[in-house]
């Protein structure tokens, strides 16, 4: 993946994000037939967990999603297809929120939020006999390697390696590059389309949450994370949020292999504020190709197809068992 190259017929770091997760094939054969659970969170509330696979002792892939993501967004399809190809046990947790159902507490989701994807995989642990890898993407990987980091030498006992995919590492120089230009116009206002709507309906299961008029009045996740995501997960503004949320300043922590997967040219992702060698630890391996765009990286002849991605970062992941 270090020396992918997108196809010649898909140019830009923009196509290379869109098409892919719209167009491009994300499985051969009948869609993924997951089971779902829901679990019960240590403070009252709830998150559901798609399952493939029922195996105990097989590898166990778990994979965090990205913002507004969910079991069926195209990279989760394509990670399932790799899983049942190679009898791999898979599940994707829904953050709060994403899995069709408002969750119950005064709180959602954020890109710093490792306390939730360690009760999460430590609950995978206590239900799964064999090894477990964990895999995040976009907001979930951010939010994975902060557990990594928090988690030090103790991360052993519950998985064997992560990776972050496309992860927004610098929350501060991602949240700039999100909100402006042509970013601005088609990245934000998606997101904002699906996230101003829950906050609106998390202010009706509890009124007096936050300002109504300031939330509807946000045009970037700026504005919307200094109104929502800041306020109700403990943090002072979104400038405070993005600072202790960002993975990057922290890497050298981590103490089990991590692979950290950025294209160069993610319009999410500035390259400039990707780490170098220098500023991880030993266990941190970098790859940052020239192309793939934002969870993109397609391949094949045209409409293409998602699945290098899988068989890259997850050959990688065998490698570490």
């Amino acid at each position: 993946m270090q020396q992918y190259r997108a196809p010649g017929w898909l140019i830009g770091g923009n196509a290379q994000t869109i098409w892919p997760a719209l167009f491009s094939r994300r499985h051969h054969g009948p869609p993924p037939a997951f089971r779902r659970a829901r679990w019960s969170a240590p403070d009252g509330d709830f998150i559901d967990v798609d399952w493939l696979g029922e195996d105990g002792n097989a590898p166990l892939l778990v994979l965090f999603h990205g913002l507004e993501g969910s079991s069926q967004s195209h990279y989760a399809q394509a990670f399932a297809h790799w899983a049942r190809e190679h009898r791999w046990r898979y599940a994707v947790p829904h953050f709060r929120g994403c899995s069709g159902e408002l969750n119950l507490a005064p709180r959602a989701y954020h890109s710093g939020d490792y306390e939730e994807i360690g009760w999460i995989l430590e609950r995978a642990r206590r239900e799964h006999a064999g090894r477990i890898v964990a895999l995040g993407v976009s907001l979930g990987g951010n939010a994975l390697l902060r557990w990594a980091e928090e988690a030090g030498e103790s991360a052993s006992r519950t998985v064997s390696a992560v990776a972050a995919v496309s992860s927004p590492i610098d929350l501060a120089a991602g949240g700039a590059a999100i909100g402006r230009g042509f970013n601005r116009q088609v990245y934000t206002r998606m997101f904002l389309r699906t996230m101003k709507p829950k906050a609106l309906r998390k202010l009706a299961q509890h009124p007096g949450l936050f300002d109504r008029h300031k939330l509807l009045a946000a045009r970037d996740l700026y504005e919307f994370d200094n109104v929502f995501t800041a306020p109700l997960h403990g943090f002072r503004n979104t400038d405070d949020y993005w600072s202790r949320g960002s993975a990057k300043p922290h890497l050298a922590r981590i103490r089990i292999p991590a692979l950290v997967l950025n294209a160069r040219n993610d319009p999410f992702v500035p390259a400039r504020s990707l780490p170098a060698a220098h500023e991880v630890g030993p266990h941190v391996t970098l790859w940052q190709p020239h192309h793939g765009g934002h969870v993109g990286f397609p391949g094949g002849r045209w409409p293409g197809h998602v699945l290098t991605l899988p068989e890259e970062v997850m050959g990688w992941m065998q490698r570490q068992l």
